[in-house]
């Protein structure tokens, strides 16, 4: 009798666990809560049986269409205008209701980290807006990250359109999500974001094979990297080398492998060395030592506030951290740029002395606790400063980790693998947030960006529809003196070069950057004047001032260089002094700071030192710290080089 029970079970559970044949299939993209573009015709797509027969319902209207020999069918759907909920059945060999689909805008959200930072990271500038954020007619589609080097996508292993409430949003982009309550607050039609971003990536990884056809080094670097054997020894290779390092590290780490560990309350580390903290620590003897450095130091806490929960704030580290409280791990970061935000639970802190400690491995370069962050335990109002001496002693020493070969960031893969599945979907443009990671090398940036936008815009099948970008902002220590090369300002320069496409639009952020940190927080400002220049070039607003100043011209006046601008707005004006990070050199190119001024409509720029001026820029360094030439409308001048001025 237990065979007899078992089997037919068994093979019930098998047949049931697989499709149905010939069962019509959707993309997820295509999916309950979905937003649809108004005002255009709207492809809905999908797999059945070839020849099989697929029937859309929607808004009281039939469309029916076959599948073909490679079971695709699609269904060209007449433009709506925006509203919603609406419903959509799909019939073939089986039936599908999607549910609280609105037509309104859909934007693309494309990039690197700046467009993938969620809501969750900028929390502290945005608790009042997340507590209050309750907006169904915003919502967000996630594209998960894959990358294909061979064959181009056509959908996604998981995905669904989730819309803006308390407890979705922190998920949410910050940069997208601004820039679509911008939009809202003045169309009142529903957005729909689909973001497609990955952190870390050059722009060679969003190139499709038509765009690196013109880019031979960029080609066959996808060449190799379409042999699976090439992937496989890369991955590897990186496989291999981390976990021998890393093996090493935990291994003989001294602090780890004491009788008393060093992260023990009762662990004895008066004769430890002292260092300041936040500094890098290459200030002390163990200068660029890289494997485990152990830091520790001891703090009271007030008997009134012992047992209650706390939050440690640890700054941002080099590269990774392990952090405990009175021996209890709170919390760990294994890589550089996320804030160090740890909750210490209720129990661990006992009234008077507390210790900390801070297992931190530096992998290579200059390791340490980075300025100008917050370093304090928070027990609700209280706040306990945790800069100053420190206790620190090295755990173990090794060589440098030889810095991996990260698979996603080759070219074409992303393209393949996040863009080409989202195709079919008709988008109102694209909002795309990068750069960063093509700052070590600019060489071609501008050819490969302006490249990238005309061949999606073509494979799209839309004509020149909207796009979107964000200027890099400033980053990294406070330029003091004119630099020799700037790779942030060559990408900022070769961004702006895709303006001279149709139907785009920048939003400069040159001054809403944080030099000790790659990934601003404020991400209200950056989707503010994403949708500021949406407004013009996607939605036709000619009442507004859009953009901020442009570089346009410039001339020589005797030992002065006049420069013109465009997109003055009501007129130039310097915020907070005289006018800073203007430029100026002759034809031997050494740049020296200059004294200027705002004549009217124009800057006039002059310098003793430079009686025949050839060339003047403005703002060109990775973090111009002050440079204050704006329109009166608030938005920051664009940073640009002359050139050598006929």
């Amino acid at each position: 009798m237990k065979k007899l029970f078992y089997y037919p079970v068994c093979l019930f559970l098998l047949v049931a666990s697989l499709p149905a044949f010939g069962q019509v299939r959707l993309p997820k993209l295509v999916s309950d809560g979905m937003v649809l573009q108004r005002n255009m015709n709207v492809r809905i797509w999908g797999w059945a049986r070839p020849g099989e027969e697929v029937t859309i319902r929607f808004l009281g209207k039939t469309y029916t269409t076959a599948t073909n020999p490679d079971s695709e069918w699609e269904v060209m759907l007449p433009p709506v205008k925006a509203g919603g909920p609406y419903s959509m059945e799909i019939d073939a060999s089986n039936h599908i209701v999607l549910n609280n689909i609105l037509v309104g805008d859909v934007w693309l959200c494309s990039g690197q980290s700046n467009m993938v930072i969620p809501m969750e990271r900028v929390k502290p500038m945005y608790r009042d807006f997340i507590a209050h954020a309750y907006n169904d007619d915003i919502r967000m589609f996630i594209v998960p990250d894959i990358y294909n080097f061979n064959t181009p996508q056509k959908d996604l292993r998981y995905g669904q359109w989730l819309p803006e409430n308390p407890w979705t949003i922190l998920n949410f982009s910050a940069a997208s999500l601004f820039f679509a309550t911008n939009l809202y607050a003045k169309y009142h039609v529903p957005i729909g974001l689909i973001e497609a971003a990955v952190g870390g990536t050059p722009i060679q990884a969003w190139l499709s094979a038509t765009s690196l056809k013109k880019f031979p080094a960029a080609q066959e670097l996808a060449d190799e990297y379409k042999q699976a054997s090439f992937r496989d020894s890369v991955a590897e290779y990186n496989y291999t080398t981390d976990n021998a390092w890393y093996g090493k590290i935990f291994r003989d780490d001294k602090g780890l492998n004491a009788d008393v560990p060093w992260y023990s309350p009762s662990y004895d580390d008066s004769s430890w060395s002292t260092m300041e903290v936040p500094n890098y620590f290459n200030v002390t003897s163990l200068g660029r030592t890289h494997g485990v450095i152990w830091f520790r130091r001891s703090f009271d806490v007030p008997a009134s506030l012992a047992g209650k929960p706390a939050k440690l704030l640890m700054g941002r580290i080099i590269n990774a951290d392990y952090d405990y409280v009175n021996g209890v791990f709170v919390g760990a970061i294994t890589y550089q740029y996320p804030p160090r935000r740890y909750d210490v639970a209720a129990g661990i802190l006992k009234p008077g002395k507390n210790s900390i400690t801070v297992r931190l491995i530096n992998t290579r370069g200059r390791g340490g606790f980075i300025k100008d962050k917050p370093y304090e335990l928070r027990i609700g109002s209280h706040v306990i400063d945790l800069k100053g001496k420190w206790h620190y002693r090295a755990g173990v020493s090794v060589d440098s980790l030889v810095y991996p070969t990260f698979l996603q960031f080759q070219p074409e893969g992303l393209f393949n693998g996040m863009i080409s599945l989202l195709l079919n979907c008709t988008i109102k443009g694209t909002i795309w947030y990068q750069g960063e990671s093509n700052t070590g090398d600019p060489t071609g940036y501008a050819e490969m960006f302006k490249s990238m936008i005309t061949d999606w815009r073509a494979k799209w099948g839309e004509g020149n529809f909207p796009f979107i970008f964000v200027q890099l902002p400033n980053y990294g220590p406070p330029a003091k003196e004119p630099p020799a090369w700037s790779g942030w300002a060559d990408v900022r320069a070769a961004q702006r070069e895709a303006l001279s496409l149709p139907n785009t639009g920048m939003a400069v952020t040159i001054d809403i950057g944080e030099w000790n940190d790659i990934h601003p927080l404020d991400k209200g400002d950056v989707g503010k004047r994403l949708a500021l220049a949406a407004e013009h070039v996607a939605y036709g607003d000619n009442n507004i001032v859009y953009s901020s100043p442009l570089y346009e011209s410039a001339r020589i006046e005797g030992s002065k260089v006049v420069v013109s601008f465009s997109h003055i707005g009501t007129g130039l004006m310097s915020k907070g002094g005289s006018l800073k990070w203007l430029e100026i050199a002759g034809k031997d190119g050494k740049y020296v700071f200059a004294k200027a001024k705002i004549s009217g409509n124009k800057v006039v720029v002059w310098s003793s030192n430079v009686q025949h001026p050839a060339m003047v820029r403005y703002a060109w360094a990775d973090d111009p710290m002050g440079a204050n030439l704006y329109n009166k409308e608030g938005l920051p001048a664009s940073p640009f080089e002359t050139g050598v001025i006929h």
